[in-house]
């Protein structure tokens, strides 16, 4: 099995994180700057990684509702979809930079310490929401992993 990608889109930065090959654990991978050519980097990562799916966030509003940050994440999404040639799919992603926010605290690290290690977490909760529903549908299916 290939490792999936999950991204934190943002306007200022966009995190990223990868899962093992097993599709298990999601792992922090980078941050990239929302200056930098983010389609080609993303794609390079996809090339380089053998990435079989990409799961990009998608911030709705906490009454379900498409605001503007989830209209951007969704015209992204669209446009990652013209350029790979892997599954890209979309993840509801409510509060997982606010969840991100409080395991960094947590783990005793301050907000202005967390600025470029924060979306990489985010990313990383996006993609292992995804990993644990997709192997929950798995073994209700009666299909168990591995």
């Amino acid at each position: 099995m290939s490792p999936a990608l999950g991204i934190d889109f943002g306007s200022v930065r966009i995190g990223l994180a990868i899962s093992d090959e097993l599709r298990l654990l999601a792992h922090p991978l980078e941050t990239i700057s929302a200056k930098q050519d983010i389609p080609r980097r993303i794609a390079q990562i996809v090339s380089e990684r053998h990435i079989g799916t990409v799961v990009v966030g998608v911030p709705r509003k906490m009454s379900g509702q498409i605001g503007k940050a989830a209209e951007d994440a969704i015209a992204f999404a669209n446009k990652l979809r013209t350029i790979l040639a892997c599954e890209v799919l979309m993840w509801d992603e409510r509060l997982t930079t606010a969840a991100a926010n409080r395991a960094l605290r947590t783990a005793g690290k301050k907000t202005r310490e967390t600025r470029g290690y924060v979306d990489q977490v985010a990313a990383q909760l996006i993609l292992q929401g995804y990993l644990d529903r997709t192997r929950e549908k798995i073994v209700l299916a009666g299909n168990p992993p591995g």
